[in-house]
């Protein structure tokens, strides 16, 4: 009986806690809680945790607090209770958050510190208790990053340890961003550990504003092609919707040691070298720093400053064989020697012969004869002027004339080599008795005006000029040919007979006549057109067709022809005159006819027109 009391007792004690826990439940109801898993904003920014809390049954005793999570501990920074919604004194968002009527917690001036985990509570009375978290995540770009060199002047290629290639460092990023190396635009793997060739060094310092600076530097053991290896690095980085980005650095090279190997010896004169000029050469090898170099000339030593060898001002002697040596201790065994045949390309003076100047009698032949001597094959031409006179060196004049009197000049060239010229001229005198040239026609408006007579020679000894009628005159050499000008009245004397130019000197005597005529009359008006409208004159007809006085004459007697009959038509209207009818019916007859053609012929006219186209005789 003892045991079915124990049971008993037992069993009734279970059934009442069952009962107690349905009815709670029952009577408390639950709290559901939603916020957002994770907010993102930039440094600066304002972030916004949105937070609903729904209570069932509906309560309106329910309290909202946000906390913030840190290091396992929880600190409130924001509460709501009673329709009362208010932030926490002595926290570090104390003035930056406020809170919202659906809950939203709104925090300004984000900075790094506050990455948190944000937690937003809800608190029902005997509906219970529920929470939910949001992370909010901080971003800020990190600045470019800058690159700095080793202090040490250079990194020896061969040497059994790593050598530091430069550093990289990015300021003031958020998250904590990384550094990667690149070697002529391929990422570098990185590398941590000492004991490779290549490997790199990383540190990290949080500043005090919670941002991150990083520094990366780069080891390796280079070889000799990384002397043209282009080396940068770059900061990527987070920002928010999972974006990665990325800046990069200015690229450097290093400054690398290593021995020679070879030498290149090279003349830097593009055009082949002539006398005078300024020759250089450069001596060279693939090695760094450069070595000792020394040179020589057949043979002989010269003096030059580094692998530079200038020679100024150089003659033929200067050709020969250059040689250059450089010597690199640090590869003892190599040849490091380069050789250069330098040809300086001349030319001798040119001589003629016969040197002297030359005078020779009118109608007589000269001869000259000029050579030179050249390190390649050269020209010898003679000239007057830009003519080019002869080519084989021989110039022969026969049978000279005044006008052949003048300087020639003898030039010898070298076409392989431009520039290099030589040249040397020669005169050449012409006497003889003087020769007029056929003298222009003067010309004036009038009998009786000033006229200005010219008359041109050639002759040597310079010759005398005589005017006959005389009148002032005045006499200029042009080139090898003397003019003379006379200006006078045009008397009726000249008009007809002209006047006479002579000139003389030791050898002999010549004249010309130079003959005076009056100016032709210029008609610049419209062409002139019949009455039926056919032209009677034009400028082509006044051309092939005579001479201006034909033309007035016609044109006056057409005038008059044209007045006369407008006279007798004008009196047979009026009965002044008396005509038969037959002469009525042709003047009648006449009326019809509009077109009124004239043609006149006159000895006179002709004999005018004779005159008027005079021209001078070039006979004397």
């Amino acid at each position: 009986m003892a045991m079915d009391g124990i049971t008993f007792g037992r069993t009734s004690l279970f059934l009442c806690t069952l009962l107690q826990l349905w009815a709670f439940q029952v009577c408390s109801g639950a709290v559901t809680v939603n916020v957002a898993p994770k907010v993102e904003v930039l440094k600066g920014g304002t972030a916004q945790l949105p937070c609903t809390a729904s209570v069932t049954p509906e309560s309106n005793n329910t309290v909202v607090e946000w906390y913030i999570e840190e290091h396992g501990t929880r600190k409130r920074v924001a509460f709501s209770q009673g329709g009362e919604r208010t932030s926490d004194v002595d926290t570090t968002m104390t003035a930056r958050v406020t809170f919202g009527d659906d809950f939203t917690l709104t925090i300004s001036s984000v900075q790094p510190s506050d990455e948190l985990v944000f937690v937003c509570q809800a608190s029902a009375g005997l509906a219970g208790v529920g929470e939910g978290s949001t992370m909010l995540k901080v971003f800020f770009a990190p600045e470019k990053p800058e690159i700095t060199k080793p202090s040490s002047q250079a990194i020896s290629v061969g040497v059994t340890t790593s050598s530091e290639i430069g550093s990289c460092m990015s300021m003031n990023g958020h998250p904590q961003p990384r550094i990667i190396w690149f070697k002529d635009d391929q990422p570098l793997p990185e590398v941590k550990d000492r004991t490779e060739k290549t490997y790199m060094k990383s540190s990290v310092v949080k500043e005090a504003s919670g941002l991150y600076t990083i520094k990366s530097t780069l080891y390796m053991q280079p070889k000799k092609p990384d002397k043209d290896s282009v080396f940068q690095c770059m900061v990527e980085y987070s920002m928010p919707e999972d974006q990665n980005k990325q800046k990069k650095s200015n690229t450097f090279t290093i400054n690398l040691n290593y021995p020679s190997e070879q030498t290149t010896f090279t003349l830097l004169n593009a055009d082949p070298v002539k006398e005078g000029d300024t020759v250089t050469m450069n001596c060279a090898t693939d090695g760094n720093p450069q070595p000792e170099i020394d040179f020589t000339k057949d043979g002989s030593p010269l003096s030059a400053k580094g692998g530079l060898l200038m020679l100024k001002s150089v003659k033929r002697t200067d050709s020969g064989v250059y040689m250059c040596k450089a010597t690199d201790f640090d590869n003892l065994d190599a040849d490091l020697s380069g050789t250069i045949t330098l040809t300086v390309n001349y030319i001798d003076p040119v001589s003629v012969v016969p040197a002297q100047p030359q005078v020779v009698m009118l109608g007589d032949k000269v001869e000259w004869q000029c050579k030179t001597k050249a390190s390649a094959t050269h020209t010898v031409q003679w000239k007057k002027g830009s003519e080019v006179l002869s080519q084989d060196g021989m110039l022969s004049i026969q049978d000279v004339s005044y006008d052949k009197a003048g300087e020639y000049m003898c030039v010898g060239a070298m076409p392989s080599v431009p520039g290099l010229t030589t040249r040397t001229s020669v005169n050449l005198t012409v006497i003889g008795k003087p020769m007029i040239e056929t003298p222009a026609l003067a010309e004036v408006s009038k009998e009786g005006d000033m006229v200005t007579l010219r008359c041109a020679a050639y002759g040597s000894p310079s010759p005398q000029f005589t005017w006959k009628p005389t009148g002032k005159e005045s006499v200029a050499l042009h080139g090898n040919k003397w003019v003379s000008s006379v200006t006078l009245p045009a008397t009726a004397e000249i008009m007809n007979d002209g006047a006479t130019c002579e000139v003389s000197n030791e050898h002999g005597t010549d004249s010309k006549r130079v003959l005076v005529s009056l100016k032709r009359a210029i008609d610049n008006s419209a062409d002139r057109v019949l009455l039926s409208g056919n032209p009677v004159l034009k400028s082509a007809d006044k051309q092939q067709g005579g001479s201006s006085g034909v033309v007035i004459a016609v044109v006056v007697c057409v005038l008059l022809l044209l007045l006369l009959v407008a006279l007798i038509y004008f009196l047979n209207k009026k009965s002044k005159l008396p005509c038969s009818k037959k002469d009525k019916k042709e003047v009648a007859s006449g009326e019809v006819n509009n077109d009124i053609v004239v043609e006149m012929k006159t000895d006179k006219a002709n004999e005018e027109a004779g005159l008027l186209n005079k021209r001078p005789s070039t006979e004397q």
